[in-house]
């Protein structure tokens, strides 16, 4: 016999987001790895789905982990999977133990959710395909991706921290010259903001203090 691992999206922002299948699924689950244990019991009490074995699931514990995890749901253990916010393994834990599940021939399920993906490329206005890059390299790491992107006729999507925005914008600028680009800050939040415009302006209206998640488009070299 073995168990069933539950991969399960969770709001970005807004508990209201919360569909039915997913709380059930929280609810049948016997064990939840959390990325974010206090997130994740926040939700929990919300909804008030009761107390659950939680084991903290960071990026940093995922490969020690696993095996512990496999050996459990080869056991007959029903574990869910939850991410801080958004879907696992998507820029968030979650790759290496579904890898790992498949492998060793235990059933994988998803319950579908939000991504801040998705909401962010939808809110752009922009279409066609499109490249995810989670988030991008610092200083010479991230100028040396600019430059081998230059000629991308894909849009370009990432997240970045409010701490470091207007850096990167003005990398943007000094590389890929003054593209059109999309940053949505606190999706689904109280204070959720949308902005498109160009490169330029978005350093001038960013250029005081940030706060929140943020998700930025560059648009494609698309002419």
């Amino acid at each position: 016999m073995s168990g069933k691992l539950t991969v399960i999206g969770t709001p970005i922002g807004n508990f209201g987001d919360c569909s039915q299948r997913v709380l059930d699924s929280l609810k049948a689950s016997e064990t939840i790895l959390a990325e974010d244990t206090r997130r994740t019991i926040s939700l929990l009490n919300h909804f008030q789905l009761g107390k659950k074995e939680m084991i903290s699931f960071s990026q940093q514990k995922e490969r020690f982990k696993t095996d512990q995890i496999i050996q459990q749901l080869k056991a007959d253990k029903s574990i869910a999977l939850v991410s801080d916010a958004g879907m696992p393994s998507v820029s968030d834990p979650g790759a290496y133990l579904i890898d790992a599940c498949h492998k060793n021939g235990i059933e994988v399920d998803v319950i579908p959710g939000p991504s801040a993906v998705t909401v962010a490329f939808t809110a752009s206005g922009f279409s066609g395909p499109f490249i995810f890059e989670g988030f991008l390299g610092r200083d010479k790491k991230l100028r040396r991706y600019l430059r081998t992107i230059k000629d991308e006729k894909r849009h370009i999507i990432f997240y970045e921290s409010p701490f470091r925005l207007i850096k990167c914008l003005n990398d943007i600028l000094n590389i890929l010259g003054d593209r059109e680009v999309f940053i949505a800050r606190e999706m689904t939040k109280m204070y959720q903001e949308f902005f498109r415009g160009a490169c330029s302006q978005a350093i001038t209206k960013f250029e005081n203090e940030v706060k929140g998640e943020l998700t930025v488009i560059i648009k494609g070299d698309v002419q």
